[in-house]
């Protein structure tokens, strides 16, 4: 059948896109991202004519019965449709059977062909890497779904990406939560895209197998600490780590420095930092944490910030003991030798290193991690990068939620707690 029918399935499905292309490019014209146009009877012709051509396509697909269960319920009652979780393109069965708009990524309009028909569904853009894109997603989101029906129904994976079922991964906050989980039979976990960017970033600093940044960017998370302007809160943060001058800080000051209260969730996070187990911390391990968390693939800006808090005022150079806090809280370890890379640095044997230095080293040795951190530090793992082509998985999880095997890059253990207390105690000293 592979050799008969594919080829006719395959040529049929081929078709019914191209068809489908100059229906959609037509009643696409002329429109605006600001308000909705009349649904005169052309454009309401064209939209059944469209839902012909996708069933067909879908047909030609395999697909040959669909089931709906229900009734659809009107835009003005029901503005917002919540599925998941997303674990493959025949998730966009529903989209054509509807003609509901999406939430997606903004790449996806330029893909030829498919872009026209997917623009022609009115979606909602969204840029991953950009924090405000995100919420003017939530405002465009919140603006359609209080029309009063006027706007198409909005379709919203709530995960956010694209998964392999056997588990459903954190919603997107103000999505819908309302699933249920017993009938969809998958366990949850705590992981999110955003912690797969985390693993996965391609910067000079690749995080290892047993790195605490992915409990860090969670706790991040739940007490609503990413920041929206990354770039203004962070060099705002360093100035201010930078004039307490190593000062240490307690937990009524870590909460002051970040204008939070006191919580169970802020006890977990100032514990990762608690090196001594003497209830104080230093404030720029913080900052240098949030920095790797926000930005993971702008290793350059991390350490410009964190030269920036650690350096002397007369030479702005740091020593070979600071650098070691600064790598080993970019890397969220609890050990960490430098010295045959601050030797490297320091070719004069001056005793310390400016940023400069360690810039040009960089860029004169761009994996200088692999070259120097990995080989003397036999614990430091993390898989080869392979080509340069690393994808988000969620295949490290098996349905109990623990980790199996390693992801392309070695990275995205379990971090879950252990207990049903919701403590973390058994992660709070990775760091440090």
């Amino acid at each position: 059948m592979t050799v008969t029918l594919f080829p006719i399935r395959l040529l049929i499905a081929a078709f019914m896109m191209l068809l489908a292309w100059p229906f959609a490019f037509l009643a696409s014209v002329g429109r605006t991202e600001i308000s909705v146009e009349p649904q005169c009877l052309w454009r309401r012709l064209v939209d059944i004519i469209l839902k012909i051509i996708m069933r067909v396509m879908w047909f030609a697909g395999g697909f040959h019965w669909i089931t709906v269960k229900g009734q659809r319920a009107l835009p003005a009652e029901a503005p917002i449709l919540t599925l998941a979780p997303h674990s493959s393109y025949f998730d966009a069965i529903p989209v054509t059977m509807t003609m509901a708009s999406i939430v997606m990524k903004a790449e996806s309009k330029d893909i030829p062909l498919w872009g026209t028909l997917i623009k022609y569904i009115r979606p909602v853009f969204v840029s991953r890497s950009d924090q405000d894109s995100r919420k003017k997603t939530v405002e465009e989101i919140r603006r359609r779904a209080h029309s009063g029906g006027e706007w198409p129904q909005i379709m919203i994976f709530p995960e956010g990406t694209c998964t392999n079922r056997s588990c459903l991964i954190t919603f997107k906050p103000g999505s819908s939560s309302i699933i249920s989980f017993i009938s969809l039979g998958v366990p949850i976990t705590d992981y999110s895209f955003e912690d797969c960017q985390l693993a996965m970033a391609e910067g000079q600093l690749r995080l290892p197998v047993d790195t605490c940044l992915l409990e860090f960017a969670k706790l991040i998370r739940r007490l609503g600490l990413k920041p929206q302007n990354t770039e203004k809160v962070l060099q705002e943060y360093g100035n201010r780590a930078r004039k307490l001058e190593g000062q240490k800080l307690g937990l009524d000051d870590f909460a002051q420095f970040l204008d939070v209260p006191v919580s169970d969730m802020l006890r977990d996070m100032f514990a990762l930092f608690d090196e001594h187990e003497d209830n104080c911390m230093d404030i720029r391990e913080y900052v240098i944490a949030l920095s790797v968390v926000c930005r993971p693939a702008k290793t350059l800006e991390t350490m410009k910030l964190a030269f920036k808090m650690f350096e002397a005022e007369e030479d702005g150079a740091i020593t070979e003991m600071e650098l070691a806090v600064i790598l080993k809280t970019a890397l969220g370890v609890s050990h960490l030798s430098v010295s045959r890379l601050f030797t490297a640095i320091d070719s004069e044997d001056t005793g310390k290193i400016t940023f400069d230095k360690f810039r040009y080293f960089v860029e004169q040795h761009p994996d200088f991690a692999e070259e120097y951190l990995h080989t003397e530090n036999i614990g430091l793992h993390s898989s080869p990068r392979q080509g340069h082509q690393i994808k988000a998985s969620l295949s490290c999880l098996n349905p109990h939620d623990t980790a199996t095997s390693k992801t392309a890059n070695g990275i995205c253990p379990d971090f879950s707690p252990k207990d049903h207390d919701g403590t973390i105690y058994g992660l709070l000293k990775k760091h440090n």
